[in-house]
């Protein structure tokens, strides 16, 4: 099933939380290890809780505390009034989240604290809000910065122009990578008139510092051969965020 971004971010969260069945929880570790934004959604629910788990003080939660948060979690929808589409079944993190008698039984043990903060960050979650792998500022040939390019760990990107560029009618502007020089540049996608955008995941590998990123003039469409053929209008190197 095609799912969206905030989709596979709850189930990473609650994977990593261990808010899943057995068989869920399995079938998720199955799919992370074929496809990289699974892992890469993983790898930031840990990354994010590692602090809170190293400052939470351990104790021993309640005896029926875990009992009561999967009631909780089991409690059937409510029945919506006839003729009216079916709502969507809101998550086990949202669920979690909603039930204030859980979260205040929850705030008895130690866990809590990691729990209650993880399930709030991923109500507010947003992709604006995801720290990219890596940033590179593309300059004009002229050495001024012209562009700058966020890349995710999902393979997505982001691309703001920081200067304006003349582009023809029958021209457009196509970002492309050099991951690997034995397979050459790689096009990232078109940008849009006003020049940002933000661009699919590419399948590649993980960004890296000094990858090398540039954008071009192309026919409109794209580059006819897939690899580019037009000036390049900026171009520089990625570098992790400090």
């Amino acid at each position: 099933m095609t799912e969206d971004r905030r989709t596979l971010q709850d189930l990473a969260g609650e994977f990593v939380l261990g808010l899943l069945e057995p068989d869920e929880s399995a079938a998720f570790e199955r799919r992370a290890e074929r496809e990289p934004a699974a892992a890469a959604a993983i790898a930031e629910w840990r990354d994010r809780l590692l602090v809170l788990d190293a400052a939470a003080v351990p104790l021993a939660p309640h005896e029926t505390l875990w009992a009561r948060i999967d009631d909780a979690l089991d409690e059937p929808a409510s029945q919506a009034a006839p003729g009216a589409p079916p709502a969507r079944r809101p998550s086990r993190l949202a669920r979690f989240w909603n039930d204030l008698p859980v979260l205040r039984g929850a705030a008895l043990a130690g866990a809590a604290a990691t729990l209650a903060l993880a399930v709030f960050s991923a109500a507010t979650y947003r992709d604006a809000q995801r720290q990219p792998q890596v940033i590179a500022v593309l300059l004009t040939p002229d050495g001024k910065p012209g562009a700058v390019v966020d890349v995710f760990a999902d393979g997505s990107s982001y691309v703001a122009p920081l200067t304006d560029v003349s582009v023809p009618a029958d021209r457009i502007m196509q970002v492309w990578t050099l991951a690997d020089p034995a397979v050459g540049p790689v096009s990232l996608g078109l940008l849009t008139e006003d020049g940002s955008a933000r661009l699919r995941p590419a399948a590649l590998p993980a960004p890296k510092p000094r990858q090398l990123y540039e954008i071009t003039l192309e026919p409109d469409g794209g580059s006819p051969t897939g690899k580019p053929t037009g000036p390049i209008l900026f171009k520089g190197f990625a570098e992790r965020p400090r």
